[in-house]
C-alpha cells in the first residue's frame, strides 16, 4: 500500500501514529495566569545533549502552550507505568481554570530552577526554559523547544550510578489508543567501541 497523506489513506483509522512508535510521553506541567496545568504529549523527545534540549508538539492551542508563552518555562515529567490512569485523566479537555493535578489526584511539588509545578513522584522531571515556539503547518500545530536547566531524579531509580528505567517502567504511546510499557532493556555497543 502507498498513499499520499494529502489524499487520505482509505483505512478505518489513520496509521501515521502507529508507524512512528513507540513515542515517549512528555507529561508537561506549567503555571499560568489561571493556575497550574498538567497534560500529556506523545509528540515529545530529547533534541540535543549539550546543552540538554527537549521538544514537544501540541496539536491544537492548548493551555500548556498558552502558559508557556506567558511564563517562558515548563517542566517535563516522565510517566511511569503506575501513573497510566492519572496521566490519562490529565488528557481530559477541561476549562483553563481547572487544575489537572487536583482533577487527577496527582501530587505536586515546586520546581527548583523555574517557577513551575512538577509531578512530585515522577521518576524524573526536566525543568525547562523556552528556546522557541514554532508554528507548524496545519491548523494550530505548535512545536515547543526548551533548554533543560534542572533535572530531578527519583533516588530509587538510580542503580549503580545509572538511571535505570526498569525500576519504574516508562509508558510509551503507540498508535490509535494503544500504549506500551518498557520492561526489558539490553545493551549493544557501537561498532569500534571497546
Amino acid at each position: 500500500m502507498f498513499y499520499r497523506p494529502a489524499d487520505g489513506h482509505g483505512l478505518p483509522h489513520n496509521p501515521f501514529n502507529a508507524i512512528v512508535t513507540p513515542r515517549p510521553i512528555g507529561w508537561i506541567s506549567t503555571r499560568g495566569p489561571q493556575g497550574d496545568n498538567l497534560a500529556p504529549y506523545s509528540f515529545f523527545n530529547a533534541a540535543a545533549y549539550t546543552p540538554p534540549q527537549v521538544t514537544f508538539a501540541s496539536t491544537g492551542l492548548k493551555d500548556s502552550v498558552t502558559n508557556i508563552r506567558a511564563t517562558g518555562v515548563f517542566a517535563v515529567n516522565i510517566v511511569a507505568a503506575a501513573m497510566l490512569h492519572p496521566m490519562s485523566e490529565t488528557s481530559a479537555e477541561l476549562p483553563p481554570e481547572v487544575d489537572e493535578f487536583a482533577h487527577a489526584g496527582v501530587a505536586r511539588a515546586e520546581c527548583t530552577a523555574i517557577p513551575c509545578p512538577r509531578v512530585a513522584h515522577a521518576p524524573a522531571t526536566l525543568e525547562c526554559e523556552v528556546i522557541d515556539i514554532l508554528t507548524l503547518r496545519g491548523q494550530n500545530n505548535f512545536l515547543v523547544l526548551g533548554e533543560v536547566v534542572g533535572i530531578h531524579l527519583r533516588d530509587d531509580c538510580l542503580i549503580d550510578g545509572r538511571f535505570d528505567v526498569t525500576t519504574f517502567q516508562p509508558l510509551a504511546r503507540m498508535g490509535y489508543r494503544d500504549y506500551a510499557v518498557v520492561r526489558d532493556v539490553f545493551e549493544l555497543k557501537r561498532p569500534n567501541e571497546g
